[in-house]
């Protein structure tokens, strides 16, 4: 392979020694809207998992370029903070502290990257677990949130709404592990 000078080699995730997991969530190409978006969702959150499986603890918080403070630790503990806010907090109407955030403190999840990464990660699934706890119970997609945020939504816009966040953030994860060890794709 013809690598730059200055750039990792690129390994294809899928044969890559450090990509272990197989990925585990088909995406239907028909059936039920309900059922789309879970599965959507779930890719989503299976690729991020990808994206940090294999990395060394102490390099998931490898920091991207300056000015940038992104690393795969701040993204999964800014990820873990958006599935309690929007399905816990803001649908389910349950009354739980933010994770990595304050008024005083707004980026904490990106730029305090105190604690274990692992921890990090293991947060992170806790409340991916509980977000589809939360979504197994809704009565529908045009279930309403407990907690109005500029107007009321439905369990629909924050299906996609979750959607689009995660296929964002798991572009930036996709650039991370890339220059971590020069594993790419999904």
């Amino acid at each position: 392979m013809d690598v730059t000078p200055g750039r990792a080699e690129k390994k294809p995730i899928a044969t890559s020694a450090v990509w272990p997991v197989p990925r585990t969530t088909a995406i239907p190409r028909a059936a039920d809207e309900f059922t789309m978006l879970k599965a959507y969702l779930e890719h989503y959150r299976e690729t991020f998992e990808l994206k940090c499986a294999g990395v060394p603890p102490a390099r998931l918080s490898d920091r991207s370029s300056p000015p940038s403070t992104m690393s795969l630790h701040g993204l999964t503990r800014h990820l873990a903070g958006v599935e309690r806010w929007w399905f816990a907090i803001n649908f389910a109407g349950l009354d739980l502290p933010m994770l990595h955030y304050s008024d005083d403190d707004p980026d904490e999840d990106f730029e305090s990257l105190s604690g274990d990464p692992l921890e990090a990660l293991a947060v992170w699934r806790v409340e991916c677990e509980r977000s589809r706890g939360i979504v197994e119970d809704a009565s529908g997609l045009d279930a309403v949130g407990a907690v109005e945020r500029n107007g009321s939504y439905t369990l629909r816009w924050l299906m996609l709404r979750m959607i689009a966040e995660y296929a964002q953030h798991d572009g930036h994860a996709d650039l991370l592990r890339e220059g971590i060890d020069g594993a790419v794709g999904a």
